[in-house]
């Protein structure tokens, strides 16, 4: 099952590529995906008939209970062959469908291909977690498959209102299944949940109402989902969704995953006396007023699409009904309608979708004779119909007739009134099936027949198909009910059964009423459709949602004019605030808890460092110049290192020294652009304002660390987690450890942020395309060049010095940095080049040993990273921009790239091999001169980190460093401080020149 779910994966990211190379015949192509789960399900009928239910699990995160297991039973089995085989039916319709001039194609084909996986993992899966991981994935997918028009407004509207909508059920899902599998009694896996159910051990020991809410939180999921009212108002509106999207998402697959929710939990919940109240209410009561609603709305559109859309609402909420009634009987004619639903509504969507290819509209005021031009598309679209409204022999008849029977049978008062909502809602669905089909192909008085403008036979396939497949299943009703068995026996009460012809009785004479009032509802169209036009549309939860978004976007704006004042020390002030705000109410409502002793210090020097710390913080908010308080920000770094240092905390020192470092670089870099002051306004109320703020906030952060000791009631991890670090991470530094193992799902969100910042920031800076090439020292202009007419030309560029040469040894030129003449001459310092010749390539070795070592020592990818980047940190300073690229050649995306892409591979790793994600392993080797080596696999994840941070370092370097460089000399920023008013000076460097020029020249 994995492996199916793998295949989609892969096609949805080769779609656009091969869309891109065979246009949209790879429509067909891609139809193989679906329709090998569609076959694979198929083959494995004899299995799911015999109970013998293949199974697949993998460990993904024990801890959470988070497995990927994977289920075939008799209701995945259903819903498999329906996913799969209509969702490869679609996509050869969409071969004809799509213009092959249309854009976006590739887009539309892989996302649709993802949403069969996303769809395929969820009825599949036998967990609750992978359950919501797969639900809210095919929540992304059909937004925007419904905004695949995105340049129209309606679309994009529509795909909005449906991801706000199911998402808004999906959250309250993820947290009724939560507490469903937290409760007593409870399991994550959804055999375990219903079985548990059934057994009524569900939250036994729990509290009243919370298993109830629970459910009903989960319900909330379902009904958003499957748009039942009062969220039924997204459906039509996502009709603005190509039409082969509706036949898929909004007909055969998107919408059945409520119904498939309901159907799967219903066997344990329909009946379970602590939540039948509130099953019945929100399943039955909503299910039956979606039924009619629903029908009645659909009697007044005129667009075939909405006249479908509306009847899907209203089918999806009997379908509802009866699969989570809870009897044996009624959920054996819900699976069949269920089935019967998705063959006759995606066959008529596809119809629809060759009607308006064909001749260009849907309004089906405007059509009219298209049963004589298109004869087989009328035929299938009769047969589709049938199935709908329930006519024999099609498989929709033989499903509510055996509704019928059932709820005859049933006695209750809920089995009466779900007779009658099901009586009158099927004469609601003959009416609009019969003015659909009237509609689409009647010929009418005064309506001018439409010519068709194109045919075809590929178009027509899919919609004939599944039209002739649900006639030919209502031939076959006993084999079908032994096909869905396997389901329906997990429901309680008598047996019902599914035929063609049950006998004289009293559902005979309801479906004979009903075709007879459906029949009249439908020739008195006309005084029907005037007598809706009567009362004004009440905008219910449509209009409470628009409601709710406008009041929204107001509040919106009335909070980012409050506080968005484009003021930074504004919207910090304003966050540091609520954090002492939310801290002071959680610790007065929460209580204290002080620990037992305090004290200040473990040494003098300690409190020494802390005084310096807080008076340079002290000093940095009186401070107006950027510069000094940058530096004074640097003195309370460092001495927040030496504070690690001094409690034993080398690592930590280390990382802190390093990030300093960087971060007073980055500063400085980013002040050549600012102002050399803050503001030119006297800051003495400011100024106190920061001071009091910071010492508040520093306070509270302080005893909310006090509380959080004293209020510890287990012992400290801190006991056990050296021996735990090396016996499970196979390292003696816990940092690193903690960091490439331990939390190393952290870490990897960490690098990835830095990843995207990195990016984001770089974009800001960059006026060219950061794909350009790199500067080189060949780049350099006017280096090594002397001679009277290009003095001058130096002189403008600044390049009055040529590259120091070793006149050690004659015959070679040589330089100490091959870049460093392109730096003013008042910027050089020979000693600065000289140093950094020197230290550059150590600093290079000493991150490798910091890397390599930092698993048993101070050290790890980070530090050694940082090392590395202050190497190239130097090494820019030194000798500028074209400096930067001899050191470093490279993009700066390579490195951060392959970095990320080094340690989420790394991770991906031991699934190959049967372990967990980012599982490391050991191992010991004994190699020469090293002696014997022991290599924890969590290396290679540190070396990803390693290459990310070297990677940021240089992109800062080449965007704030190389870049504002480059944009300050087109700006005339950094023109040479040379003034031809002092001939001294000029005449004693071109004297200079002229030597240099003389001695190449005896060479």
């Amino acid at each position: 099952m994995l492996q199916l779910l793998a295949i989609h994966l892969v096609a949805a990211l080769v779609a656009p590529s091969i869309v891109g190379r065979l246009g949209r015949r790879a429509f067909l192509l891609l139809a193989a995906v679906p329709a090998s789960a569609a076959v694979w399900a198929a083959l494995r009928t004899p299995e799911v008939l015999a109970g013998e239910h293949p199974t697949q699990a993998v460990a993904w995160v024990p801890s959470l209970q988070l497995e990927l297991t994977f289920r075939l039973d008799t209701l995945s089995w259903l819903m498999t062959l329906v996913v799969g085989g209509i969702g490869a039916l679609v996509l050869v319709s969409c071969a004809a469908y799509f213009s092959a001039k249309a854009s976006a194609l590739g887009r539309f084909a892989g996302l649709f291909v993802a949403f069969a996986g996303a769809m395929l993992g969820l009825v599949l899966t036998d967990n609750t977690l992978l359950l919501y991981v797969f639900w809210e994935l095919t929540t992304v997918f059909s937004y925007l498959l419904v905004a695949h028009y995105h340049e129209r407004q309606s679309a994009r509207r529509a795909a909005q209102q449906a991801i706000v909508v199911t998402t808004l059920g999906g959250l309250a899902m993820l947290g009724g299944l939560i507490v469903l599998g937290e409760v007593d009694g409870g399991s994550y896996g959804i055999r375990e949940l219903v079985a548990s159910a059934q057994a009524g051990t569900l939250g036994a020991a729990a509290p009243g109402a919370l298993v109830p809410v629970a459910v009903g939180a989960v319900l909330l999921g379902a009904l958003t989902k499957s748009a039942l009212v009062p969220f039924h108002f997204w459906l039509p509106a996502a009709m603005a969704a190509p039409t082969p999207v509706s036949a898929y998402l909004h007909a055969a697959a998107m919408v059945k995953a409520g119904v498939y929710l309901v159907a799967r939990l219903a066997p344990g919940f329909a009946r379970d006396p602590a939540v039948e109240q509130v099953w019945q209410v929100a399943v039955v009561g909503i299910g039956l007023v979606t039924l009619l609603v629903g029908g009645y709305r659909a009697l007044r559109q005129h667009d075939l699409k909405l006249v479908l859309a509306f009847g899907t609402v209203s089918q999806l909420g009997l379908i509802t009904v009866l699969v989570g009634h809870g009897e044996r009987a009624v959920a054996l004619a819900g699976l069949a309608l269920l089935l019967a639903h998705a063959l006759f509504k995606a066959s008529l969507f596809l119809l629809v979708a060759v009607i308006d290819w064909s001749v260009g509209t849907r309004d089906l005021r405007r059509l009219s004779g298209l049963g004589r031009s298109m004869p087989v598309a009328a035929t299938a679209g009769a047969l589709a119909v049938a199935s709908m409204v329930g006519l024999p022999p099609a498989l929709g008849y033989v499903a509510k007739e055996a509704a019928l029977e059932a709820l005859v049978h049933g006695g209750t008062t809920t089995d009466v009134l779900t007779l009658v909502a099901v009586a009158v809602g099927s004469v609601l669905t003959l009416g609009y099936g019969l003015r659909f089909w009237w509609g689409a192909f009647w010929s009418k008085d005064g309506v001018v027949v439409p010519t068709a403008q194109r045919t075809s036979r590929l178009i027509m396939a899919a919609p004939v198909i599944l039209a002739v497949v649900g006639t030919a299943l209502g031939l076959l009703p006993g084999r079908l009910e032994s096909l869905l068995a396997g389901h329906v026996d997990t429901y309680p009460g008598e047996a019902g059964h599914l035929t063609l012809w049950g006998g004289l009785g009293l559902p005979l004479l309801i479906t004979v009423g009903v075709l007879l009032l459906g029949v009249l509802l439908f020739v008195a169209r006309d005084p029907v459709e005037r007598f809706q036009r009567l009362f004004r549309d009440v905008e219910g939860t449509e209009g409470l949602y628009r409601k709710s978004l406008r009041g929204l976007d107001l509040l919106a704006a009335d909070v980012t004019a409050l506080t968005q004042r484009g003021s930074l020390p504004a919207y910090l002030s304003i966050v540091l605030v609520t954090v002492v705000v939310v801290a002071a109410g959680a610790a007065a409502v929460g209580g204290t808890a002080w620990p037992e002793r305090l004290r200040p210090w473990d040494s003098i020097s300690q409190a020494v460092v802390v005084t310096v710390v807080c008076v340079a913080a002290l000093l940095v908010t009186r401070a107006r110049r950027r510069l000094k308080a940058v530096l004074l920000l640097g003195v309370c770094g460092y001495g927040i290192a030496l504070l690690f240092a001094l409690h034993g905390a080398p690592d930590l020192a280390l990382t802190q020294v390093l990030v300093e470092t960087v971060t007073l670089v980055v500063f400085v870099l980013v002040l050549r652009r600012l102002p050399a002051y803050f503001s030119n306004r006297p800051l003495a109320r400011s100024r106190w304002w920061r001071a009091i703020l910071g010492l508040v906030v520093g306070t509270t952060a302080a005893l909310l660390g006090v509380i959080a000791t004293g209020s510890r009631v287990h012992e400290s991890v801190a006991v056990h987690f050296p021996d735990e670090a090396y016996q499970y991470g196979y390292g003696r530094n816990i940092v690193n450890v903690t960091l490439v193992d331990i939390r190393a799902w952290d870490t990897m969100g960490e690098i990835a942020v830095l990843l995207v910042a990195a990016t984001g920031v770089a974009s800001l800076v960059f006026l060219r395309m950061r794909v350009g090439r790199i500067d080189r020292a060949a780049d350099v202009p006017g280096v090594g060049v002397a001679g009277g007419s290009d003095l001058a030309a130096r002189l403008r560029t600044g390049v009055l010095l040529e590259p120091a040469r070793d006149v050690r040894r004659p015959g070679r030129d040589r330089t100490w940095l091959s870049a460093a003449g392109g730096v003013e001459p008042q910027r050089r310092s020979v000693i600065f080049e000289i140093g950094t010749r020197f230290v550059f390539h150590t600093l290079g070795v000493f991150s490798l040993f910091l890397l390599f070592s930092g698993h048993n020592a101070p050290g790890g990818g980070f530090a050694a990273g940082l090392i590395a980047g202050i190497a190239l940190v130097v090494r820019y300073l030194a000798g500028g921009r074209h400096e930067l690229g001899e050191a470093a050649p490279l993009h700066p995306g390579l490195l951060l790239g392959t970095g990320l892409f080094l340690s989420a591979g790394v991770g991906a790793v031991p699934l190959f091999f049967g372990g967990t994600v980012l599982q490391s392993a050991v191992v010991d080797l004994h190699l020469p001169i090293f002696g014997d080596v022991h290599l924890a696999t969590a290396l290679f994840f540190d070396v990803g980190v390693y290459l990310l941070v070297v990677g940021l370092v240089l992109d800062i370097l080449r965007s704030l460093g190389a870049e504002v460089d480059r944009q300050g000399e087109l700006e005339g920023k950094q023109a040479p401080d040379v003034s031809f008013d002092h001939p001294a000076a000029v005449r004693e460097d071109a004297v200079v020149s002229a030597g240099s020029a003389a001695e190449e020249g005896s060479r």
